[in-house]
């Protein structure tokens, strides 16, 4: 075994000589000690509604209409799970590799070090530009979901209402944002409870003011299950991928999470049973209330919340008070991304900045751990906003957006890209699993797993993107549906000539290198702190809380 690894000494991190002189793991080989120093404000509570409070927005409440239209709810079941068997494989992924190493930057700075250094720029800028241009959107989305109750005051003003609120909530830096996450995910899940509650009593018939009676399966008959055969079933996983972005958050703020190693794995572990219940179920519910050929689906994008099939589904019902809720609770779904947005993009620059794969000034964060110049470059991306009040504002957005559904494929398929090869070069390098303080629940092969299926998304997505629906191949609109894929191979592409090609097409696994930010701890201490609860009936309603939260 290599003698390298029997001097490491326990529960301390590295730098990129092996040494253990207190460096903070958030920092990479050559960074700056006196600037860029991110905090670590974020507990557990937070990391938890991370994992869901930044996917669970616009995208499920309003997007998924345009999906039921187009590929009938049959399509948009299997769509949704597809997607979500793969974000799980993910998210187990990701978390193995971030609790070991809680670094700044997380899956692009894996990309970097465990598959090549290229692809990780790539994913890197595809992934900070995909949310630097989602904020802009997103507060046009939660400024016309006030339309709902008011139209006559422009749109303008509540673009910045909304960017202001946005801006405020960045003063109060990491713990800021994990605040205003944990109160509105709580929202948004006790929307999506009532919800599916009140979608069962109205398939059951037990609505007083809905004429339907009981209505069963009949919208899986007429208009059917399925629409458009397999162009409708492959437009779906754009609209999937955009409901799910935002999930893989969590592992970007373990370099600011308190505690990782406890706060991780139980955050990553909760994925599946919220992947099941909010979108699945709740999809689920709407497609048999809701009839897929509904002429109101047809406007089911950004935040138009008349579209939604949710408040569909509830106007549906005579209902008269619900639908006004429901639009609250999705201008505040909205909010919630759009606060994600700021988080997002503005990490993954400083991250960007640390490696050298930036403008230098994107490393400095001040005495409160606030990326300062990061957070300035995000808030004047906001500021397109007001581009929506224009005339042509909804062609712009239209480009703007391009540039970040498909992208999550593509950061999605690297992150378990860059876990296969962690585990190659873990092996290789002499290395065993016990020496893991977590590893993923389906271990190497859910990754490889994942992997096979973002491909295959890609693949379906370009086919539906080359031929879309109703109307011949044309250039414009494909390249408003993919984007994404000419981007990020430029972005690979200026990376390699800069670097005039260093390292390969791939780091060898021999050449990884495995201690930079790593986090080593005492496994038989950890074990014999927190011993497994028995299992009993008496524990069932706890496990089932502690799924959720």
């Amino acid at each position: 075994m290599d003698d390298t690894k029997e001097k490491i000494p326990h529960d301390v991190s590295y730098d990129s000589n092996g040494s253990s002189g207190g460096v903070d793991h958030d920092f990479e080989a050559g960074q700056p000690k006196t600037e860029g120093k991110l905090a670590r404000d974020l507990k557990g509570r937070h990391m938890q509604m991370i994992a869901i409070g930044g996917s669970v927005g616009a995208g499920l409440f309003v997007g998924s209409g345009g999906a039921f239209y187009k590929g009938g709810p049959a399509s948009v079941l299997i769509g949704f799970l597809i997607v979500g068997a793969m974000l799980l494989f993910t998210v187990q992924a990701m978390g193995e590799l971030a609790v070991l190493y809680p670094v700044n930057g997380a899956f692009f700075t894996y990309t970097c070090r465990f598959v090549d250094e290229s692809w990780g720029f790539a994913m890197g800028w595809d992934y900070a530009i995909g949310w630097l241009t989602v904020l802009p959107f997103e507060i046009v989305a939660a400024s016309i979901t006030i339309e709902f109750w008011r139209d006559d005051i422009h749109i303008g003003v509540w673009v910045a209402v909304f960017l202001s609120l946005l801006a405020a909530v960045q003063i109060f830096g990491v713990r800021g944002y994990g605040e205003v996450e944990f109160f509105l995910s709580l929202v948004k899940i006790l929307a999506v409870c009532g919800f599916i509650i009140f979608g069962i009593i109205v398939n059951a018939g037990g609505v007083p003011t809905d004429n339907r009676g009981y209505i069963g399966g009949q919208y899986w008959r007429d208009p059917g299950a399925f629409k458009n055969g397999f162009k409708g079933f492959s437009s779906v996983f754009v609209t999937a991928a955009f409901a799910f972005g935002g999930t893989e958050l969590v592992g970007l703020a373990a370099a600011e999470a308190a505690n990782p190693r406890k706060t991780l794995p139980t955050a990553t572990r909760q994925v599946f049973w919220r992947i099941a219940f909010f979108y699945i179920v709740s999809l689920l519910i709407v497609g048999l209330i809701l009839p897929s050929d509904d002429d109101g689906l047809l406007g089911s994008s950004g935040a138009n919340t008349k579209a939604s099939p949710f408040v569909l589904a509830i106007q549906k019902a005579n209902v008269s008070v619900l639908p006004s809720i429901f639009n609250a609770v999705i201008t505040m779904a909205v909010l919630s991304v759009a606060n994600s947005c700021t988080f997002a993009s503005t990490r993954t620059m400083q991250a960007l900045g640390t490696r050298g794969m930036g403008p230098k000034f994107l490393v400095y964060c001040d005495k409160k751990g606030r990326p300062l110049y990061c957070i300035f470059i995000q808030i004047a991306f906001g500021l397109l906003a007001f581009i929506g009040a224009a005339e042509e504002g909804s062609t712009v957005f239209t480009w703007l957006l391009s540039l970040s559904g498909l992208s999550y494929f593509f950061v999605w398929g690297s992150i378990c890209l860059s876990h296969i090869r962690f585990r190659h070069g873990w092996k290789v390098q002499g290395h065993t699993l016990d020496e893991l303080p977590y590893r993923a629940q389906f271990g190497v092969i859910g990754s490889y797993i994942g992997f096979t299926l973002n491909c295959l998304a890609l693949i379906a997505t370009f086919y539906v993107s080359l031929f879309p629906i109703g109307s011949p191949p044309d250039a414009e609109a494909f390249f408003q549906s993919y984007l994404a894929a000419p981007v990020v191979i430029t972005l690979y592409t200026i990376w390699k000539i800069r670097t005039r090609g260093k390292g390969g097409l791939f780091v060898r696994a021999h050449q990884m290198d495995l201690l930079t930010g790593m986090r080593q701890f005492d496994l038989d201490n950890l074990e014999d702190a927190a011993p497994p609860r028995k299992k009993s009936v008496a524990n069932v309603p706890r496990s089932i809380l502690r799924a959720f939260f």
